[in-house]
């Protein structure tokens, strides 16, 4: 049996490591709010973290839909990129999987001499390494954007307001 049909038997079981590792990157009371709650109303983030993770396990599995990989490592990359965290915790967790993979299997693939799987398999954690790293620059390049676009709304709104204050004042002073 190849890795990645051992993988695909355990996909809830591994899925959840790895958003367990995901959560581990958080504050601890953060952690423990985002496991315990199920609610997504009142935990969007914690619900979106295991969606996500189960759902880029699959197609990482799968291997052959790189829009659909792209749009769910969007998810995920916009909520840690809008926490700030630096851009290398941001991504830590798509190199995380290879830990959680190694962990599962190394030893029964180390057994059956099937370490080649492993490596291919790390291969596709690559490279869905480098999609995340797009997907955050993309991310942190639109926020940036926002950020400017706002200074520039507040920029406007001040001038305009201050005119309207100048006209006034204007007025006022004709009327003496």
């Amino acid at each position: 049996m190849s890795l990645v049909e051992k993988i695909s038997e355990r996909k809830k079981e591994i899925a959840d490591k790895w958003c367990d590792v995901v959560f581990a990157s958080y504050p601890k009371e953060t952690q423990k709010i985002w496991k315990q709650n199920q609610d997504r109303y009142t935990n969007p983030v914690g619900i979106t973290i295991r969606k996500i993770t189960a759902e880029l396990l699959d197609l990482v599995i799968d291997w052959n839909d790189a829009e659909a990989i792209s749009n769910s490592l969007d998810e995920l990359v916009k909520i840690r990129n809008v926490q700030d965290f630096a851009p290398s915790k941001a991504l830590s967790f798509v190199l995380e999987l290879k830990k959680v993979i190694r962990e599962e299997f190394f030893n029964e693939l180390k057994k059956e001499n099937s370490l080649e799987d492993l490596l291919a398999f790390e291969t596709r954690i690559d490279n869905l390494g480098l999609i995340a790293f797009d997907v955050y620059t993309k991310n942190r390049d639109l926020i940036s954007q926002m950020r400017i676009n706002e200074v520039k709304r507040a920029h406007h709104m001040i001038v305009r307001r201050a005119n309207k204050i100048e006209d006034a004042s204007a007025k006022g002073a004709g009327q003496v």
